[in-house]
């Protein structure tokens, strides 16, 4: 890819590679190719350090033609796990953020070894005989991987004496709470990190991450912020494959739910298959992600694997077979069968 343009490859299906438009499938996201490429450009050139996230689904880009794009920007690539160096670019100096308890697969010729993470002893031991990179997660709030304050140095001297080379120090931050806590949190961390270690975080604002204290060098992994920092560049679409009109009472669907009323029956090529399900609400009630010209459509029952079954209501407006209905779901959980690049 050249530095302005991220790069389109493959055809049918986009799973797992970006695509162009073909007419046979049901989830497609639109892309707004200038407005999207142009903000990843933007963050990469204001945040020094930048660690780009190509995991799970490739936040619904795919991880093979994300992480093409992503080595435009930086040549650390954090992925999620050691299956996940699938696929990755030559050139992609890969970061594996989930400890693992197995020596890694030994990387393709001309690949570069990946950067592993440990968070305890038992990680440090399962690669005494690899003797590569290694990142140590220390402990924060999520309380979830990572060494205490007390065991961190006995951690990195074990990774040392095993033949590990340690790089940096990773402290992954909790969604919840705001910036001020999160510095805190770090700022904690700091007197008892080594300065010559990066300092590898996550889930913090590029404002507050450049203004942190310069006693340490920082690297900044990036995911959701990168890919979907611009909103507006991006649509998330499936079909209509078939639409019938009801009479209220009509029981339809698997469960033989009765209709509120006479309309009509929509049926929409996204389920639970492609990771769709109903969306949870202010009020604690499921609700649709579908949408049609700024109205929610009803689910007459929850989708199923391939397929969602609406209800409109006489009056409202239909969409058309072979037309298409606005979908409300997280990327990073949906399986898009197509992307358009507009």
């Amino acid at each position: 890819p050249g530095a302005s343009d991220p790069p389109v490859t493959g055809r049918c299906p986009a799973r797992p590679v970006l695509a162009v438009a073909c007419r046979d499938v049901t989830i497609r996201l639109t892309v707004d190719r200038q407005r999207w490429w142009q903000h990843a450009v933007d963050v990469a050139a204001t945040t020094p350090g930048l660690v780009p996230v190509v995991k799970g689904n490739g936040y619904g880009f795919g991880r093979a033609g994300l992480s093409a794009a992503a080595v435009a920007l930086s040549p650390l690539i954090a992925v999620g796990t050691v299956h996940e160096l699938v696929g990755l670019p030559a050139e992609a100096i890969p970061v594996v953020l989930t400890p693992t308890l197995r020596r890694p697969p030994e990387p393709p010729e001309g690949h570069h070894a990946p950067v592993l993470t440990v968070a305890d002893l038992a990680h440090v031991h399962a690669l005494a005989t690899w003797g590569g990179q290694v990142v140590v997660k220390l402990e924060s709030s999520m309380h979830r991987f990572g060494a205490a304050r007390d065991a961190a140095a006995e951690l990195i001297a074990e990774a040392q004496h095993v033949g590990l080379r340690t790089v940096g120090v990773a402290l992954h931050l909790p969604l919840a709470g705001d910036d001020d806590a999160r510095r805190a949190e770090i700022e904690a961390w700091l007197p008892h990190v080594d300065p010559s270690l990066d300092v590898w975080l996550s889930h913090l604002a590029p404002d507050t991450y450049t203004s942190l204290p310069t006693t340490h060098h920082y690297k900044l992994r990036l995911g959701s912020y990168l890919w979907h920092g611009d909103r507006g560049a991006l649509q998330l679409t499936a079909d209509v494959l078939q639409t019938r009109p009801v009479v209220g009472g009509t029981t339809v669907g698997y469960h033989h739910t009765p209709v509120p009323g006479d309309g009509t029956l929509v049926v929409v090529g996204a389920g639970t298959a492609a990771g769709v399900y109903p969306n949870p609400g202010t009020d604690g009630e499921l609700r649709s992600p579908f949408h049609f010209q700024r109205r929610r459509l009803a689910l007459a029952e929850p989708p199923h694997m391939h397929t969602a079954l609406l209800f409109v209501p006489t009056g409202d407006p239909v969409p058309a077979v072979g037309g298409w209905v606005d979908l409300q779901r997280p990327l990073t959980q949906t399986a898009v069968d197509e992307i358009d690049w507009r």
